[in-house]
């Protein structure tokens, strides 16, 4: 499922107006689609930019039913003014998480907050 979306994404982007730019080439791409599920690919442009992704059925809850794919990859690009940029994430029964050393990070939690949850917790409320 996610190929598509990522299929479907390149689509809608080289589909757009290019005006005068030329198309980028890609250098290289692998793609692997396995009978229990899993799945890989990466690609690599003339660019720089690069893309990698994979991912597995997992049971993500309680029921047999449950099962879901996790997947896990990271991309990078060039910006304009030369810096190369690099995103890792993963997408789980967790969410979509991801990192990267330029992506904003939320402020720490403040001790008296960090204090209290840890006593909830010793306490069996969380």
């Amino acid at each position: 499922m996610k190929f598509i979306l990522a299929v479907a994404f390149l689509a809608v982007a080289f589909a757009a107006p290019q005006g005068d730019k030329k198309p980028i080439e890609i250098v290289s791409s692998n793609s692997e689609m396995n009978a229990d599920g899993s799945y890989s690919f990466d690609f690599e442009s003339a660019d720089g930019t690069k893309v990698s992704e994979s991912g597995n059925q997992k049971q993500v809850g309680p029921k047999p039913e449950d099962i879901g794919t996790v997947s896990k990859g990271s991309y990078s690009f060039t910006t304009p003014d030369g810096v190369v940029l690099t995103v890792n994430w993963v997408a789980d029964e967790n969410g979509f998480q991801a990192t990267g050393d330029h992506l904003p990070t939320p402020p720490p939690m403040p001790e008296h907050v960090v204090k209290m949850l840890a006593d909830l917790k010793a306490a069996g409320v969380l």
